[in-house]
């Protein structure tokens, strides 16, 4: 499996970088289309294109980090979400950032439960289609479908681009008085941009699942929903927030590459550098 970008191997040394990525090819619980499994190494082939000099930023990210050090693949054979947490913590420890390519988005659960032990004030930042606040579903409370009740269980979070949600969902959020966290994608305009920042708390751990963008920007994806956000609106949201918070752990999941639509797998690694780019901001 290759390494994110490619940049000279002295890049890429664990020791000096200050950004960690981890590829994640967990699927268990897809319940529509499949292949999550390949997002990781999707992502990483596409990463080798992408310019490692930014327009926007006026340099290159990576430098500014010193190096991106990309692990070799999580072993999700047993127990995916305890090796997924043992092996965040790890990353944590040595006062890195994990970056995490999944996979279905039920491995966030045990990146969260591993950020918030060192992080006890932690808040999560999701972006979806998808509520993902059911509390089971077929016969798993770690189903994809569940990461964010899981996750809600440990810490508050905000969710952006909401678009997809049963009735169990509605009761929950209703029951919960969580409406003030649900930024809807029917609703977004740009202006809850600052509603977003101050709900979130000091340290801050983001989840993307790329469905949470229009199919027409990511139509690689397993349950892809219409009416999603826009690129500059992803990345408006993202720069807000990175440079107010303190960001502890990222992860980017379900993308489920198609054969000849390499474009969605590049967008992907597009995003992954802006957002590394914007943590370089703050170093």
């Amino acid at each position: 499996m290759k390494c994110f970008l490619e940049i000279d191997p002295a890049e890429r040394r664990f020791s000096s970088s200050k950004i960690v990525v981890l590829p994640v090819p967990y699927e268990g619980t897809t319940t529509y289309g499949k292949g999550t499994k390949n997002g990781p190494s999707a992502i990483l082939k596409a990463s080798q294109i992408v310019e490692d000099y930014d327009i926007e930023l006026g340099y290159e990210p990576y430098k500014k980090v010193g190096g991106i050090h990309t692990t070799k693949p999580v072993n999700v054979s047993k127990d995916p979400h305890s090796q997924i947490y043992k092996a965040v913590k790890s990353v944590i420890a040595e006062k890195k950032i994990p970056v995490m390519l999944g996979g279905e988005h039920s491995v966030s659960y045990g990146a969260v439960r591993a950020a918030k032990e060192y992080y006890p004030g932690l808040s999560v930042l999701q972006f979806d289609a998808h509520a993902d606040l059911r509390d089971s579903y077929h016969g798993s409370q770690h189903n994809h479908a569940c990461v964010m009740r899981r996750i809600r269980s440990m810490c508050p979070a905000v969710q952006v681009g909401i678009r997809s949600q049963d009735g169990e969902e509605a009761e929950y959020i209703k029951n919960n008085d969580l409406a003030g966290s649900m930024f809807y994608a029917h609703d977004y305009d740009g202006s809850s941009v600052p509603d977003i920042v101050n709900q979130l708390s000091k340290d801050v751990y983001i989840t993307i699942d790329v469905d949470a963008f229009d199919p027409s920007v990511i139509p690689a994806t397993g349950t892809p929903e219409p009416g999603g956000l826009l690129w500059y609106q992803v990345l408006e949201i993202l720069k807000a927030v990175i440079a107010e918070r303190n960001i502890v752990g990222v992860d980017v999941v379900e993308l489920a590459p198609k054969p000849n639509l390499h474009y969605a797998d590049y967008t992907i690694a597009k995003l992954v550098y802006k957002i590394i780019g914007y943590i370089s901001l703050k170093f």
